[in-house]
């Protein structure tokens, strides 16, 4: 398929998927005689979990480690065990970051509330 056609059913740019396949995410990528790209239907699923595992917070240099492995089936399960305990635990560093975030607009917000109503009662 045509990177029009990639672009439309991923809703990744076509500078973003030349981007990954110039960083070795997309390799799979053959090219016609009139040099236009062609993207096996694999390449959807691909671009699916490429943005699957940056929404996750890995790195493309990670998510590249990853599908290095998935390519030459030889996944390290102890290793990808340990990153997603990695990604895992800064997921929940970030949740308390967020939630002492929410306590404090919270607060902010009821002192707010307090001192328009004063200040409509004066």
């Amino acid at each position: 398929m045509r990177i029009a056609e990639l672009e439309q059913r991923t809703g990744v740019s076509r500078h973003t998927l030349r981007y990954y396949e110039k960083q070795g995410l997309l390799r799979e990528v053959d090219r016609r005689g009139n040099n236009y790209r062609d993207y096996p239907e694999p390449a959807v699923e691909r671009v699916a979990m490429v943005r699957q595992l940056k929404g996750l917070g890995f790195s493309l240099k990670e998510i590249r480690e990853v599908l290095d492995a998935l390519r030459d089936d030889r996944i390290d399960c102890a290793r990808g065990a340990a990153l997603m305990a990695e990604k895992r635990e800064a997921v929940e560093r970030r949740l308390a970051e967020l939630s002492e975030v929410r306590d404090l607009l919270a607060r902010e917000q009821r002192k707010l509330e307090e001192s328009a109503a004063r200040s409509r009662g004066t």
